[in-house]
């Protein structure tokens, strides 16, 4: 690897002499790694780029200062996960800060997206995508049995990871609580409820709740749910990834609410 730029004032980057970088997360993929690099609420650690990417990278993108690597496939195959599509591009960055519910916005029309229990991270990153197209303020995962916010999830999120909050909570029953106290309607994703999310009336505030891969809702998480609603699909399917099914939900939502 050879530097091409000074390193900003204190940050330490780990090289190839064994120097040890703080702790972060390898971002990588073209999106996820330039909306890192414009998020002020990140610290970028080290940036790789292959020759072909610091050729033809805007200049633009690159913050004042920052230190990039040129960085070969053995490089970008000894740092990344088994099989990830860099695109010539990687970062070790900080974590994002945490984010509750709590701080959510106060507006009279809003969506946020709730998964349960959803695992996979391309799904997740998906749905954050969708969510980032359609002006979601946040989506919420559970503590338990969800994906961190890694270079995969960053991956699948192209870049939406650093748009939205992705917040984090551990009791998924109160948090829909603290929502219905912010005047939001907890809106349940089901393939059996009788009415579809185009047909039913909705209020100005929702919660969208969707389920795991397989399982759907928790039985205390489908209690808590102000009314079901479901997609018009086919007989012929029964049921929709869960990342299909948020890009189609969000689209109809944000159809519905507009008008």
């Amino acid at each position: 690897m050879s530097s091409h730029r000074k390193t900003p004032a204190g940050r330490n980057n780990e090289n190839r002499n064994g120097f040890s970088a703080p702790k972060g997360i390898w971002l990588y993929g073209y999106h996820a790694v330039t909306a890192a690099l414009q998020n002020p609420d990140r610290t970028v650690y080290r940036l790789l780029l292959s020759k072909e990417t610091a050729a033809e990278l805007p200049k633009k993108l690159l913050p004042a200062g920052l230190n990039y690597e040129t960085a070969g496939k053995a490089e970008f195959d000894q740092l990344l996960p088994k099989g990830a599509v860099h695109q010539g591009i990687a970062a070790l960055v900080s974590p994002l800060p945490d984010v509750y519910e709590e701080d959510l916005p106060e507006k009279d029309v809003s969506v946020v997206v709730i998964l349960d229990q959803v695992t996979d991270p391309h799904n997740v990153g998906a749905v954050m995508r969708s969510a980032a197209a359609f002006d979601a303020d946040a989506v919420i995962i559970t503590e338990r049995n969800a994906p961190e916010a890694t270079g995969v999830l960053a991956k699948a999120a192209s870049g939406a990871l650093e748009l939205l909050p992705l917040i984090t909570v551990s009791n998924l029953a109160r948090t829909m609580q603290t929502l219905k106290d912010r005047g939001y309607w907890c809106v349940g994703m089901d393939g059996s409820a009788g009415k579809t999310l185009r047909d039913a009336a909705l209020p100005r505030k929702i919660a969208l709740i969707m389920g795991s891969e397989g399982y759907g809702l928790r039985r205390l998480t489908a209690e808590n749910c102000d009314f079901m609603v479901k997609l018009p699909i086919s007989p012929r399917v029964e049921s929709l990834n869960v990342s299909n099914a948020a890009a189609i939900a969000l689209y109809d939502l944000k159809y519905k609410l507009e008008k």
